[in-house]
């Protein structure tokens, strides 16, 4: 069954954006797929012919993450990282988030909300910027068009491990 869902994206108040999609697989999946390195590396590899060549996760409040991305040749490398604020399993995590080479000024505040209701999870961020125009810039640098295409590889991801195909 093709994947009915749509991503969200709207601001909230002059600094953050709000972002929910829902994905047809239980809360405790989803959690797993986004702090479980294994499974952060099959879908948040950015446009086609990108890989994840780096993904380090310290999933404890204090911690640190760390992903890269790269083309097929590795001449073009996004990276990014933060630390981990607040976790409380399976249902928040709260995190840093800078980029190495940022499209918006200053570090940003994901809080990370999963909820699940009849088998569906709902995921919403909703990410604090440090002005305005930080926030209007992350809206302008096409994250959204980026993440309709990761979160539609999550999804993917999801359908074949519900399907029972080994992750």
């Amino acid at each position: 069954m093709p994947d009915q869902h749509k991503l969200n994206v709207y601001p909230q108040g002059d600094l953050e954006v709000v972002m929910t999609r829902d994905f047809d697989a239980p809360r405790e999946l989803v959690w797993d797929a986004w702090t479980k390195p294994e499974l952060v590396k099959r879908w948040l590899s950015g446009w086609d012919g990108y890989e994840m060549t780096r993904c380090d996760i310290d999933l404890r409040v204090g911690g640190a993450y760390r992903f890269e991305i790269s083309n097929a040749d590795g001449a073009e490398t996004m990276g990014w990282g933060g630390v981990y604020k607040e976790i409380a399993h399976p249902e928040k995590f709260v995190n840093t988030e800078k980029f190495d080479v940022a499209w918006y000024e200053g570090e940003s505040l994901l809080t990370n909300l999963l909820t699940e209701n009849g088998g569906v999870t709902t995921f919403e961020t909703t990410m604090r910027l440090v002005s305005r125009e930080a926030r209007d810039a992350a809206l302008a640098s096409g994250m959204e068009e980026g993440m309709v295409v990761t979160y539609g590889r999550l999804s993917d991801l999801f359908a074949e491990m519900v399907a029972g195909v080994p992750a």
